[in-house]
């Protein structure tokens, strides 16, 4: 089991490999680099094993798609997540170790958007993107996080075994805050310094495809661990439309005694029973959520307990 493993997944990272691996090495000597190729068409996977690195494959492409296989195959008491695209300063990896194996964080959140993000990031739609997926993740989840979506960050052995990652591509990052957000896992954030790729290095991040795919990561998650509030907002709306249908036809009969428009009417009951359809859904979901947090809080201790046995062995 390693003290410290420093996660790198790769993709066409030739120019700035040997550089992160370096700087890493050198921040952490005692940590182990273990570089994951994502079916690279350049020199990046050679290039990490000269510099050292423990390099192995992952043919499902995607970040998530490699982190779930990194998590799967990998046990350490700290994990560093970096990118291999020479962005994230090894300054900071000290700090972050230092958080979960000292003081016993579950996250240290490497933070960017409160440093130097928004001047060295060229591309607006990305600077917009993280405004909004933050507002939207401290909304919904009753988060105080400044940079949702950083991929340079600490992780223990208990969150890592314990994370169902269940995204393939760059909605990873977003995830796996939610997850912790939800289980009331310890985090904190420390404020990095974030530089822009150098020039030739390309950002494999698609603003609009991946923007949306994170955006429908928050929706799926929101209705997944609050169930009673996302079905409540649905059941909210159903009855609203429903009453706005309905009114005008009551008050139609009280004047008149006589009902013309029965197509509206049925559509009216059909809508208000859907909606109070809905609100039973979101309440026995909720009692769901609610037995799956316990089930969880059992889980953690038994990879507690894994990880004392690992432990003894070294």
């Amino acid at each position: 089991m390693d003290r410290i493993a420093v996660l790198i997944p790769c993709y066409n990272e030739s120019l700035t490999i040997q550089k992160v691996i370096s700087d890493f090495s050198k921040a952490l000597p005692e940590a182990t680099i273990y570089v994951y190729d994502n079916n690279s068409t350049d020199d990046t996977a050679s290039l990490a094993a000269n510099a050292g690195a423990v390099v192995r494959h992952e043919h499902k492409q995607g970040k998530g798609n490699v982190l779930r296989t990194m998590f799967r195959e990998i046990d350490a008491e700290c994990y560093l997540l970096v990118d291999g695209d020479d962005t994230y300063p090894s300054e900071s990896a000290r700090e972050l170790c230092d958080a979960v194996l000292l003081n016993n964080y579950d996250m240290a959140v490497g933070d960017r958007l409160s440093s130097t993000y928004f001047k060295e990031n060229k591309r607006p739609f990305h600077n917009l993107g993280n405004m909004l997926v933050r507002f939207l993740v401290n909304s919904l989840f009753k988060g105080n996080l400044e940079d949702i979506m950083t991929g340079y960050r600490a992780l223990s052995y208990n969150f890592v075994k314990s994370f169902p990652l269940v995204s393939s591509g760059f909605e990873i990052e977003t995830e796996m805050t939610i997850h912790s957000l939800d289980k009331n896992l310890s985090i904190v954030t420390i404020p990095v310094v974030y530089r822009d790729r150098p020039k030739g290095s390309s950002s494999k991040l698609n603003t609009v495809s991946d923007g949306m795919k994170v955006l429908q990561m928050i929706v799926k998650l929101f209705r997944d661990y609050k169930p009673l509030f996302f079905w409540g907002i649905v059941a909210f709306v159903l009855i609203i439309i429903a009453l706005a249908l309905i009114l005008p036809i009551l008050a139609e009969f009280y004047r008149t005694g006589v009902v013309d428009r029965f197509p509206t009417l049925f559509m009216a009951g059909f809508i208000g029973l859907s909606g109070i359809v809905s609100l039973g859904c979101g309440m026995i979901l909720d009692s769901i959520a609610a037995k799956e947090r316990r089930e969880f809080e059992y889980k953690l201790q038994q990879i507690e307990h894994n990880k004392k046995l690992l432990l003894n062995r070294k």
